[in-house]
């Protein structure tokens, strides 16, 4: 039976619906709407029970999910949401053993994602200007566990990156289209990239400066909504509100020049076919 550990994280749901993201220390308590619960009474139970606060309200416990950490890193900048970070990771092939590279690293919620999909052997290179955000990042990182695959770079990124055939690469920043060439130099061959930006007038300068430079393949341009519907089945319907736009998302794969399609190419124009 899998039970509740010290030290570890937990999901607490009350009777309405009301979420507790709760780090286990022994002889804490956590205090609610609804009274208090003891971390010492949590501790040991299965997760799937349900626990109660002095005053007898029942609170299930769960073992939280990525998404959970997620939505609660303590956030100094917009984060990358959960719908776009299904997709990127799927689309971006992050697997156990990857080596990704990320810029900006924000409050690092995309980060934290990354990391529970590269372990136990792959890593992630992220990239942060400003000391006040990889400070916070860091300690997110740090209080869910990710900083031992996870290593954090302050610095301007106009001089590249220090890694080389890197898996994947994400650009989340203002301009990504004038680092396209430091992304590409990262890259293994066929290595993914990934860009996330507000508007369609960025999209159309990434784009203009993939075509511009060359080097690039594959291209996908999308946005991702999602619309939550209320679980009620006698009158099942959407919610009045609904995650719509946070971004477009732009992937490509890194082509390099010296690949071995390349260089046939280049050895039948320079030959000819022979004939006159």
């Amino acid at each position: 039976m899998n039970t509740v550990q010290p030290n570890e994280f937990v999901l607490l749901i009350a009777p309405d619906d009301k979420r507790y993201l709760v780090r286990l220390t022994p002889g804490q308590r956590l205090d609610t709407h609804h009274g208090f619960i003891l971390h010492d009474a949590i501790i040991g139970q299965p997760f799937g029970c349900r626990v109660k606060t002095q005053l007898a309200y029942a609170y299930l416990l769960l073992q939280p999910a990525t998404y959970d950490l997620v939505m609660r890193v303590k956030r100094a900048s917009q984060i990358v949401y959960p719908k776009e970070i299904g997709y990127l990771i799927l689309r971006m092939n992050i697997i156990p053993g990857a080596r990704v590279v990320e810029c900006g690293t924000g409050s690092g919620a995309l980060t934290l994602a990354l990391s529970r999909f590269v372990r136990p052997n792959g890593r992630i290179y992220t990239y942060e200007e400003r000391d006040d955000m990889l400070a916070n990042a860091r300690k997110n990182l740090e209080r869910f566990g990710a900083l031992d695959v996870v290593e954090l770079k302050q610095r301007d990124i106009r001089a590249g990156f220090d890694e080389r055939d890197a898996d994947a690469l994400f650009l989340d920043v203002r301009e990504p289209w004038l680092f396209l060439a430091q992304a590409h130099a990262a890259l293994k061959g066929g290595g993914f990239f990934g860009s996330l930006v507000p508007t369609t007038n960025q999209i159309s300068d990434i784009l203009q400066e993939m075509e511009r430079a060359g080097g690039w393949a594959d291209i996908e341009v999308i946005e991702i909504l999602m619309r939550h519907y209320k679980p009620n089945a006698e009158r099942l319907r959407p919610e009045d509100r609904m995650v719509a736009h946070t971004g477009y998302l732009l992937f490509a794969r890194a082509v390099k020049k010296g690949d071995q399609g390349s260089e046939i190419r280049d050895q039948e124009e320079e030959v000819g076919d022979g004939t006159e």
